[in-house]
């Protein structure tokens, strides 16, 4: 070694898998990335997990490829944050729900404008729900040294994926001790206004259903459905209150819960709504509006948050 020259060692860095996997609730075999703490290989460690969820239109790689989200991790791991596994599921553009119909395969198998193979994005039975809630994670329980329970666990996501994060949390309490929301689409039947962030209420029926979904019908008619009862069902506000009043009588424990969006961005209304439908509900909650858009650019800015704030709650004993 030249005189004078660091020996300080480079960063331990975790590794980026992509597994397979038949999805039950789904009937067709999908692909999942996975990344594995820099200690994983050396030790015998079990570790809390993490499931990050991609927005609409993306796949199973956005967080990494565009968001780079192993390398934050690596990053926070390197300044002494607790070690995870992460975990991003493939989950098309079904609004990580149950779809209100079965969808047409045929149709679906003919759209030259998709860019994933129809046997894999085509699926027979979508319950993206149950995909992430039960496949996804007997899964990575099955494969890896995880801490099998939902003490142990913590969903986050991004505009789809936020929705996705926060229902999957209230609607599984027992599976997700926190959820993260970036972005999220967080009050689908919220009707908007000329002004910006603001909004009109809540859609009733068809016409306002469309009006409020904006550019996000098409995938949204099809995962919540075209009547109220769907609609209702699929509301986080619904399901929040829901699990308030389970909660209060001891049947449950609330999740604990983080939102967060870039004050241009076009879903900020959504974010405010439901901030508000949890203050109303005396729900606990962090909630933090920054600079930034709907883009891969805030999302990489804010993803060490949602890391550390489900860190905090699913890494300890």
């Amino acid at each position: 070694m030249a005189s004078g020259a660091s020996s300080q060692a480079a960063p331990a860095r975790g590794s980026v898998h992509t597994d397979t996997l038949f999805a039950y609730a789904l009937g067709t075999r999908k692909a999942v990335t996975v990344y594995l703490p820099p200690s994983y290989g050396t030790s015998t460690t079990r570790y809390p997990v993490l499931v990050y969820l991609h927005g609409l239109g993306g796949n199973e790689r956005n967080w990494t490829q565009a968001g780079h989200l192993h390398e934050t991790m690596d990053s926070l791991v390197a300044a002494g944050a607790p070690e995870a596994i992460i975990v991003m599921p493939d989950g098309d553009d079904g609004w990580y729900t149950t779809a209100a119909a079965l969808p047409d395969l045929a149709a679906c198998a003919a759209d030259s404008a998709r860019r994933e193979p129809a046997a894999s994005y085509c699926v027979p039975w979508p319950h993206y729900d149950d995909y992430v809630a039960f496949d996804i994670l007997q899964h990575v329980d099955r494969r890896y040294r995880t801490l099998a329970d939902g003490r142990h666990r913590g969903i986050a996501g991004l505009s789809m994926g936020g929705y996705g994060a926060v229902t999957l949390a209230l609607r599984f309490p027992e599976h997700f001790r926190a959820a993260a929301s970036h972005s999220g689409v967080l009050a689908p039947r919220l009707l908007p206004t000329e002004a910006p962030g603001g909004f009109a209420g809540m859609a009733t029926r068809l016409p306002e259903f469309r009006a409020a979904a904006r550019s996000l019908w098409p995938s949204q008619r099809i995962a919540f459905g075209t009547d109220s009862i769907a609609w209702w069902a699929r509301d986080p506000a619904t399901l929040a209150a829901r699990l308030a009043l389970r909660a209060a009588a001891g049947q449950a424990t609330l999740p604990a819960l983080r939102l967060d969006a870039g004050v241009d961005d076009p879903w900020i209304a959504h974010n405010r709504a439901f901030r508000d439908t949890l203050r109303q509900l005396g729900v606990g909650h962090e909630y933090v509006e920054a600079p930034g858009a709907h883009t891969w650019s805030y999302w990489r800015t804010h993803a060490a948050e949602s890391l550390r704030f489900l860190l905090t709650h699913v890494a300890g004993p």
